[in-house]
């Protein structure tokens, strides 16, 4: 059975769809077999990856809905073992379709059922909100990643972000578990990085990743190229980074599975 991470904060410009695709990608270059779920309307996990949304017919707005399976709408990429559900500009609808549904919380949780044995991985690429959307991102997943910027405002909101996975676990899905944070944007010159960092310790004592993923130029331009960083620059500061974060969680489940 797949293990099903969500990427989540509520913040945007955090690099959490940077994070989904570099860590699926490095994930898939380990041996994982991947898929990437575009949970976000702004399709930019599908467009960072190489796929041009705006030409496909359908995509996870209506696998969640159950107008198509998930299986019909999945992407290949340019790693062999990555594929994408992708979105579309119609995904956006979904915060209101939802509202009158039943069983309105499980819906994405219901569509990747028919997949989950297919992959070793699949990551959920939430939209930094706390809507209905992200909900059924959170309440999909078997675990929780928190990226998390090195920077002043960084830490605002996390409180609500880890109250609402709190209720998730207590109310809906008690299995799903906080797998960490990972710092993002990282700049060692900078004192106010080391700073946000002592503070995350206060959030996550045990549940802060060692990968600390660095302000890279090269990572922000891959995405413009339609490539992880592992493709567009393997060598690169922010490649290391990824593969580094990719073999941590490697080793978590392997923890796991040793208890």
């Amino acid at each position: 059975m797949g293990r099903i991470i969500s990427v989540v904060n509520q913040k945007g410009g955090v690099g959490k769809t940077t994070t989904a695709i570099n860590l699926g990608a490095s994930l898939a270059e380990q041996g994982k077999f991947v898929l990437i779920v575009d949970l976000d309307p702004q399709a930019n996990a599908t467009s960072g990856i190489g796929i041009d949304h705006a030409g496909l017919e359908c995509g996870l707005y209506e696998a969640v809905l159950g107008k198509v399976g998930i299986r019909d709408i999945i992407q290949p990429t340019a790693h062999e073992t990555l594929r994408v559900a992708p979105a579309t500009k119609h995904l956006a609808g979904l915060n209101v379709e939802l509202v009158g549904m039943e069983r309105r919380e499980f819906k994405l949780y219901d569509a990747l059922l028919e997949v989950r044995n297919d992959y070793d991985y699949i990551l959920i690429d939430c939209p930094p909100t706390l809507g209905m959307i992200t909900l059924n991102g959170i309440v999909a997943a078997d675990e929780v990643l928190i990226p998390v910027q090195t920077e002043y405002y960084a830490l605002e909101g996390l409180g609500q972000l880890l109250e609402t996975v709190s209720l998730v676990k207590k109310h809906i899905r008690p299995e799903i578990e906080i797998l960490g944070a990972v710092l993002t944007m990282y700049d060692s010159r900078n004192k106010l990085s080391d700073d946000v960092m002592q503070e995350l310790y206060k959030f996550f004592p045990k549940n802060i990743f060692r990968a600390v993923i660095p302000r890279n130029v090269r990572l922000a331009e891959a995405p413009s190229f339609g490539r992880s960083i592992v493709s567009f620059d393997a060598s690169s500061k922010g490649a290391r980074a990824y593969e580094r974060l990719a073999r941590e969680i490697v080793d978590t489940e392997i923890r796991h599975m040793a208890l």
